[in-house]
């Protein structure tokens, strides 16, 4: 709603311009918000989200650890099974900056092979441009218009919510953490602005993208060749 400035809370359009192509907001016609959760899944924090998602019969968007995924996969598979849908957040949470392609690409290919899902986003929210230039072929990157700040032990459910309700507008990204570093937060803040985004109008939906994946060139000449094949059939029976 823009109320204040603080980029802790809401980007500076600058820095988002550093990786186009990134999802950011999914503006609409109407008032939307997509809710998403980060880090998890964990026991107990993860749970009850779910049951507050549940009660006022939302949908959002799980970006999972695949290290936690493996450890608790009945409830990555409750996520799945109640409709919201899930996305990559690496294996082992990195950082982006802090590893060479090669350790973070395959830290998400790893994590991939439990997660299954064209969605992901970056641990941080950083990562290099040579990380993003290869990722954005295989995945929809996915970062946020507004972040709680529910991780930060300093802050107060109040300040947490207020943060959302600060900056959110339509189409707004809305970042909380499925986390035992955020539940003190979390908990508390996701239900009050659930009620207060509904009462002045808002809907929520998850994030659902279909990558569309680039036509390799071999793929390519057997179309060709096909459709050539195809013609001289039907011009031999004329």
């Amino acid at each position: 709603m823009g109320k204040r400035f603080n980029f802790r809370v809401q980007l500076p359009g600058w820095f988002m311009g550093l990786y186009p192509g990134v999802t950011w907001r999914i503006p609409s016609d109407g008032k939307v918000v997509y809710l998403t959760f980060d880090d998890g899944p964990v026991p107990g924090v993860t749970i009850a989200i779910l049951k507050i998602l549940q009660q006022y019969g939302i949908k959002g968007t799980f970006f999972c650890v695949g290290e936690n995924v493996f450890n608790y996969p009945e409830i990555f598979q409750q996520i799945r099974k109640e409709g919201h849908a899930v996305g990559n957040h690496t294996y082992n949470h990195l950082h982006g900056l802090k590893n060479t392609n090669k350790t973070y690409l395959s830290n998400i290919e790893k994590a991939d092979q439990l997660i299954r899902s064209d969605l992901f986003r970056p641990p941080y929210g950083l990562l290099k441009g040579s990380q993003y230039r290869i990722l954005k072929e295989k995945f929809n990157v996915i970062m946020w218009d507004v972040i709680s700040c529910d991780y930060d032990s300093s802050l107060k459910p109040e300040e947490c919510f207020k943060n959302v309700i600060d900056f959110v507008r339509d189409g707004s990204i809305i970042t909380f953490h499925d986390s035992y570093k955020a539940e003190k937060n979390v908990l508390i803040a996701l239900p009050l602005v659930i009620e207060k985004l509904l009462k002045e109008g808002y809907s929520f939906k998850k994030i659902e993208f279909t990558k569309t994946r680039p036509i390799d060139t071999s793929e390519r000449t057997r179309h060709r060749q096909k459709m050539r094949d195809s013609s001289k059939r039907q011009w031999k029976r004329a």
